[in-house]
């Protein structure tokens, strides 16, 4: 089973915490581009040092900005496969799933079934809000956008889930021996990790409801599924789809998207939709097509 992959006595929780730390070295790392670019555009063009997140996400060109970001969690990708490999002497694909190779086949129905619904929920946004969704199309930049994209987005969704449905989903289990506990654990700080997002100051913290959810909905199918194929397929959807349709000039992605939001950014029913209406739907999609069994021994049973 995929959780229990990563119980063994040799990997005590202190290797947990070293090998955050670790991860988090290679993150703070991955961020010396960006940081050198900064000090490098102030200094030769005289302008003045970003002092807050928002400043930075309008600093240089979206694309630029985009691309500075992204490569941080390239970093932090070597960062993981450096703890897993040479701390807890595990493989990666231990941390993936308890099939014997990655079901590509299960990243690209996840990635296809939340693309499309990304896809048409945003067509029928802009139908019905036309004021408020706007044509942002400049075919060069976009082209730009899509390269860097479709390269780097999937680098840092899958990151993230390395990080939170893979290693610290382990590691919690190993603390508690119990299926529970990594789950909610993962989602909590999953959703903390985003109280940095310009979204969070513009809409307040009720937005943690959504990335909180999201979190527990990416646990929920990597319990269910004995693998991460599922989450590493819907969270690189959800990233690279969103980055290409629709950028705010609030958004935590500042992106030559296909539209551009300037409505009033606030938080209402559109937060709670997701996670209480959609992801069941998609829960239960996934939990037909792959025969989905014993939900609360997978979710909250003890493990041996």
């Amino acid at each position: 089973m995929f959780i229990e992959q990563g119980i063994k006595s040799e990997n005590k929780f202190w290797k947990y915490i070293l090998g955050s730390l670790l991860i988090v070295l290679a993150s703070f790392l991955g961020q010396a581009p960006l940081l050198v670019a900064i000090l490098y555009n102030s200094f030769i063009n005289g302008k003045s040092y970003p002092s807050e997140n928002d400043d930075v996400m309008h600093f240089f060109e979206p694309n630029l900005t985009l691309f500075l970001i992204l490569i941080s969690f390239a970093f932090t990708m070597f960062g993981i496969l450096f703890v897993v490999r040479y701390l807890h002497h595990q493989t990666i694909l231990s941390i993936t799933t308890s099939r014997a190779n990655i079901d590509w086949k299960r990243v690209l129905f996840s990635f296809s079934i939340w693309a499309m619904f990304t896809i048409i929920s945003t067509l029928g946004f802009y139908l019905s809000n036309p004021v408020d969704l706007v044509i942002n199309f400049k075919p060069i930049p976009f082209a730009i956008l899509v390269a860097i994209g479709t390269v780097l987005i999937p680098v840092q969704t899958s990151t993230e889930e390395y990080i939170f449905r893979g290693y610290l989903m382990q590691g919690f289990a190993n603390l508690a021996k119990n299926k529970w506990f990594p789950l909610i654990m993962t989602s909590v700080i999953f959703g903390a990790m985003h109280l940095s997002n310009p979204e969070v100051t513009k809409m307040g913290n009720i937005i943690l409801v959504y990335y909180i959810g999201t979190g527990l909905m990416l646990g929920i199918i990597t319990l269910m599924d004995d693998g991460m194929e599922l989450a590493l397929g819907f969270h690189a959807a959800n990233n690279l789809v969103s980055a290409l349709l629709v950028t705010s000039d609030w958004s935590a992605f500042q992106t030559h998207s296909i539209f551009k939001d300037i409505s009033q950014p606030s938080a209402g029913l559109d937060v709670i939709f997701p996670v209480v209406i959609i992801y069941p739907i998609l829960l239960f999609i996934f939990s037909k097509k792959y025969n989905w069994t014993n939900w609360k021994e997978k979710l909250t049973g003890k493990i041996e």
